[in-house]
């Protein structure tokens, strides 16, 4: 299938979409939020719901906003100074945000998330069914991580411009779609022209040219996990330059704009999303050639047996990740026993933990029914 035709195929069909707004995008050369984009991009949303279509959006700028509200000429890097900063702007963007959709009657809804909150799955379902409550009452959700607590990712910088969050908010929602919007046409090859179609990530991430914004945090690289982590799921992703004229209602027109990235063949559900694509490991095991090949072959339960390595800190219940004798990833679970009870047993076969331990034991150290493997 070409890709004007894959295009029309998948994209016109979209009914549930999440779009990503870069700083830049937000930005006019001052570094103030550009009051009439955020309009036109309001305007498209409303048309798009007017096709029927839930709409959600993920933006940046609260530190950006903050900056020029402050008067500060440069970006802080010490973590409070960026927690206040993030703490006077967001309140401005979304101000800006509001009265962008009040000019066509619509009410906005501001939702301030951080990486925590997707770990924990209780949490992650209240995300899910918050966003879905907001659409039912007609409203556009507007997210954005929120930088007044968010430490580790300030520090870190690990979400990367947003482009991470709006990925597992999409996985949450189990939106057909994931448009990340930005000051590029897509994603460009070695000659600088856009590549229209990737069925492959890890071969499109040696096209990727190491450079970021100087207002944002992310790059080309953080956009292309975001699009892993959609596709994987078995959704499309679609990188686009945000400036050009009516750029969204164009993508769901089939118009062949930007980088499309192809769904996988498997329609992941909800809860294989959060083990898989989601939540973050806190350990790792190491299993024996027998053991990958049960996991990966023949759909097995890890048992203790198979395991020869075990790393890190990890409780009963936390996500650890399985790895082969080579060190390539089988899978993720969750597993029944913390570290130092898995150290102790891997090895040893199940009628052996209880006198190990010292009391009733799991036979299996992550139940399949738990576990998610790589393709």
């Amino acid at each position: 299938m070409s890709s004007v035709h894959l295009r029309k195929s998948v994209l016109t069909g979209a009914r549930r979409v999440v779009v990503k707004l870069g700083t830049q995008l937000l930005s006019q050369d001052d570094g103030r939020i550009d009051r009439r984009y955020l309009r036109c991009m309001a305007r498209q949303v409303v048309d798009l719901r007017s096709r029927r279509m839930q709409v959600t959006l993920v933006v940046s700028g609260a530190v950006g906003e903050g900056c020029k509200e402050l008067a500060l000429t440069q970006r802080p890097r010490d973590v409070a100074e960026l927690q206040a900063v993030a703490a006077v702007g967001q309140p401005r963007l979304m101000v800006h945000m509001h009265e962008a959709f009040a000019a066509f009657g619509v009410t906005s809804a501001q939702v301030l998330l951080t990486r925590g909150d997707f770990d924990d799955r209780i949490r992650f379902l209240n995300i899910r069914n918050c966003l879905r409550r907001l659409h039912r009452f007609g409203c556009v959700p507007i997210i954005n991580e929120n930088d007044a607590v968010a430490v580790e990712e300030l520090e870190a910088m690990r979400l990367g411009e947003n482009d991470l969050l709006a990925a597992m908010i999409c996985n949450s929602l189990r939106a057909d779609a994931l448009i990340l919007l930005t000051v590029v046409e897509g994603l460009l090859d070695q000659q600088g022209h856009c590549v229209e179609l990737v069925e492959d990530i890890g071969q499109a991430v040696t096209m990727v040219r190491q450079e970021r914004s100087a207002a944002g945090k992310g790059g080309m690289v953080t956009k292309l996990e975001a699009a892993r982590l959609v596709t994987g799921a078995g959704e499309m992703a679609v990188i686009a330059h945000g400036r050009r004229q009516n750029v969204l209602l164009r993508l769901f027109d089939g118009e062949p704009l930007g980088t499309l990235f192809v769904p996988s063949g498997r329609k992941m559900a909800s809860r294989s999303r959060w083990i898989g694509l989601t939540k973050r490991p806190t350990g790792t095991v190491t299993v024996d050639s027998g053991a990958a090949q049960a996991l990966r072959g023949q759909g097995r339960s890890l048992l203790a047996i198979g395991i020869t390595e075990v790393n890190g800190r990890f409780e009963r219940g936390d996500l650890i990740l399985l790895r082969d004798a080579r060190g390539q990833e089988i899978g993720r679970g969750l597993t029944n026993y913390e570290a130092g009870e898995l150290a102790q047993i891997m090895g040893k076969r199940s009628n052996q933990f209880a006198s190990i331990l010292g009391h009733p034991a799991f036979t299996e150290v992550v139940h399949r029914d738990n576990m998610v493997i790589s393709r």
